[in-house]
């Protein structure tokens, strides 16, 4: 859309109707984007270290031979995995501060697959739902929220479809992420776009996962600077409001960060292996040997994978500093507007920073702040929470939020 936002700027889009703008509650932004992010297989949940595992891969149209992102089916976490702790020099402040590590939630909740890029945007939402949600689980999926998920798996098989791959080992389960990571950039540098792309990357001192709705080339060969670009599904033909379009901003701020620090070379491996408990010489499934050929480099290790993701400079450089989110009508697919502004790098350390104070243990969890308090009149915690009993909601606003129950991303 083109409204400048105090958090971040925004380029004016002159060319984008007026639309009327709806509230959107958290509940109906922070779990669809949850839900997405199941979707996409980034939850990084269900895969058995010593069992075989058939999953559901996706696979570009045009490649040669499967292109390996898996659909994870379990809800067991993966086994065996364990992550380095900081290490004890003995003095009362490293305990207290190794304890409290230990007892955060980024520990309880995140120890074997780091934090998820909607973990984040869901925290800079409310922190207090987020720990909710945590400790109590979340509401089950709505009819606009699957509505949300099947128009993105549609735009997913434009470029991309499904086989079956098998995985042996926590190390297979990793390897087709990356996998699939270096496929997505081949077929972006040689087809001009990509969807669904897995990225996993060290952000501020912790793992951070996701998966970026979609990347396109520009059409000049003098700009090798690739679109990111989020589509966020509407049921209702209206725009979210303000602090919607500020969580979808720092989703995307969140994707180029990532992003351009791969750019940069700037991905820990060996760090990567300690956290995460795996063996870098762990010899990889026949399937996974067989489908890394494709991206023209043969893989017998989880080594050798990783070794390979990284971003071509010579083919490609840093994520354009103008990021876009479009949302579409559910109805039609048609375009409702674009929301297209620019990165803003401290804004988003703020922001991350913020987010960890909380997964760390270092504060608690803090309440929306009282001009985003309408957000509570649907959060399914409201009756527990012990700030929403003290609101008293206009009206004019409890009707704008009530017809915004069923919207989605």
């Amino acid at each position: 859309m083109g409204e400048t936002s105090s958090n971040s700027p925004v380029e004016k889009d002159d060319e984008v109707p007026e639309i009327p703008i709806e509230i959107v509650s958290d509940e109906e932004m922070a779990i669809i984007e949850a839900a997405l992010a199941y979707a996409r297989s980034f939850t990084f949940s269900a895969v058995p270290a010593t069992r075989s595992t058939t999953l559901p891969l996706q696979v570009h149209k045009n490649a040669r031979s499967p292109v390996q992102s898996i659909r994870v089916l379990s809800n067991r976490s993966l086994s065996n995995c364990s992550q380095s702790d900081i290490e004890d020099s003995g003095n009362m402040m490293n305990t207290q501060k190794r304890r409290r590590v230990a007892e955060s939630y980024l520990h309880r909740f995140r120890k074997n697959r780091g934090l998820t890029v909607t973990d984040i945007t869901s925290t800079e939402w409310c922190q207090k739902q987020m720990e909710f949600t945590l400790l109590y689980g979340a509401q089950k999926a709505t009819r606009a929220m699957k509505a949300g998920i099947a128009r993105h798996n549609k735009l997913e098989e434009e470029v991309i479809k499904r086989v079956a791959v098998k995985i042996e080992s926590r190390e297979d389960f990793w390897a087709l992420k990356f996998i699939n990571f270096i496929n997505g950039v081949n077929q972006l540098q040689f087809e001009g776009v990509t969807r669904e792309l897995p990225i996993i990357g060290f952000a501020e001192g912790v793992w951070m996962v996701g998966a970026i709705d979609e990347i396109r080339l520009p059409q000049t060969l003098l700009n090798r600077n690739p679109m990111l670009i989020d589509t966020k599904t509407r049921s209702r033909d209206t725009l979210p409001s303000e602090p919607q379009r500020r969580n979808g901003r720092l989703q995307l701020m969140c994707y180029k960060y990532m992003w351009d620090d791969l750019v940069a070379c700037k991905f820990p491996s060996k760090r990567f292996f300690d956290s995460f408990g795996l063996n870098p010489q762990h010899t990889l499934s026949e399937d996974l040997q067989v489908g890394s050929e494709d991206p023209g480099f043969s893989a017998l290790t989880l080594d050798d994978v990783v070794r390979h993701y990284k971003i071509p400079r010579t083919m490609m450089g840093a994520a354009h500093d103008q990021l876009l989110l479009r949302y579409e009508s559910q109805k039609d697919h048609s375009v409702l507007g674009e929301d297209r502004f620019a990165y803003d790098f401290k804004w988003l350390k703020d922001q991350i920073q913020a987010s960890l104070k909380f997964w760390l243990g270092e504060e608690e969890a803090s309440y929306v702040p009282e001009d985003e308090r309408w957000k509570c009149k649907f959060c399914q915690f409201a009756s527990i929470c012990p700030i929403y009993t003290d609101i008293e909601q206009p009206a004019s606003d409890d009707s704008n939020i009530k017809e915004s129950q069923d919207a989605c991303q």
